[in-house]
């Protein structure tokens, strides 16, 4: 019986061993296939794609945010608590320079002007008469002259009764756009109540501060475009019409007003721009983002470095400055057309035996970036 059971555990372990010498074989044979090349003494290479540090344009852009609005926007309001009694306008409406709006109820004017006007025809009868009389040596001049001065009197409280009817209609101060309102005939307004707003957005203004060490590049004219997210993939064009006089001392930055032109009204008072002012273009030594691995505030790129008959996968600590267009510009670290790993810095270590990629059609390692033009390869 404990020989049965003997034979038993033996025939296990060794079906075990087998079993473990089987998966062994697999796994190796897997490494052989996908785990590139042998690259030397130090162990199985890493196959990896290539990308050169070769020189490319860059543009120096401020980016800044601002806020839209119109040339000239107001509030439209009444002057005087009184109520409406007609509305000349619909919401949306765009309305020339003194375009009236609302008339406001004006009963006591207009039996003042009936009462002025009234005045005046008396008067002018009286000065017509005295002066008559004071012409044939009836009357003394003086009494001609006291009814002239009573006319010229009654005629100014005329007009002043005129105007005070006028201010009964509120008008458009200047040619816009009227925005959306909610009075009607009836409606009691006050002081400072808003009647309705009104725009002028053919052509649209943005504020927006510009840190002062640029003041020196920034002049009246300044081309600068700005984008929006409502209109994805589009930018509009404008200029710098004017710097501010002062210098912000809490934020050392100084307001820039820029104007863009507003055809068909898309840009709206309020939308939020991202204003670009381009300041030339420089040579700079660059590689893909992908080549850049980031590790708190420090940067670094996997050199590709000849080792004897293998190459290996060196870690250098780079200077970045701006990313453009999916290139990243180096400041020091490598030089040009230094080789370093394209991709896939997640599979690299510091060190680490490397195979490039097959090269493709044209010649030049898979994953490579040509030379700007004019840089030799």
């Amino acid at each position: 019986m404990i020989r049965r059971h003997f034979f038993l555990v033996a025939a296990a372990g060794l079906l075990v061993l087998m079993v473990l010498a089987v998966l062994l074989r697999v796994a190796f044979a897997g490494d052989d296939k996908g785990g590139g090349q042998r690259g030397g003494p130090g162990g199985r290479a890493q196959q990896v794609s290539q990308a050169e540090v070769i020189q490319r344009p860059f543009t120096d852009t401020i980016e800044v945010l601002g806020v839209a609005r119109g040339r000239r926007s107001v509030d439209i309001t009444s002057g005087t608590t009184e109520l409406i009694t007609r509305v000349l306008f619909r919401d949306g409406q765009t309305v020339a320079a003194g375009a009236p709006l609302v008339e406001l109820q004006a009963g006591e004017e207009d039996a003042g002007i009936i009462q002025a006007r009234a005045a005046v025809e008396q008067t002018r009868r009286d000065m017509e008469r005295w002066e008559g009389l004071a012409e044939r040596g009836i009357a003394p001049q003086v009494t001609a002259e006291q009814a002239r001065t009573a006319f010229e009197s009654a005629s100014a409280s005329l007009r002043a009764a005129q105007a005070r009817r006028g201010d009964r209609v509120i008008r458009a101060p200047f040619a816009g756009v009227l925005g959306l309102s909610t009075v009607t005939a009836g409606t009691l307004v006050n002081p400072g109540a808003i009647i309705a707003t009104l725009d002028d957005i053919s052509v649209i203004r943005v504020d927006f501060p510009v840190p002062e060490r640029y003041i020196s590049t920034l002049s009246t004219g300044t081309s600068i475009v700005a984008r929006s997210d409502a209109f994805p993939g589009q930018t509009f064009a404008g200029r710098i019409a004017q710097l501010d006089t002062r210098v912000d001392p809490q934020t050392r930055a100084v307001t820039a007003r820029a104007e863009f032109a507003n055809p068909g009204g898309r840009i709206r008072p309020g939308m939020a721009l991202r204003v670009s002012i381009e300041q030339g273009q420089r040579q700079v030594a660059s590689v893909p983002e992908s080549a850049v691995q980031y590790e708190a505030s420090s940067a670094f790129v996997y050199r590709i470095v000849a080792v004897e008959d293998a190459s290996t996968a060196q870690r250098v600590t780079v200077d970045t400055g701006a990313v453009e267009n999916g290139f990243v510009e180096i400041l020091s670290g490598v030089n040009l057309n230094d080789r370093v790993v394209g991709s896939g810095l997640n599979r690299i270590q510091p060190g680490t035996p490397v195979t490039v990629a097959r090269a493709g059609a044209s010649g030049r390692p898979a994953g490579a970036t040509p030379p700007a033009k004019g840089v030799a390869p």
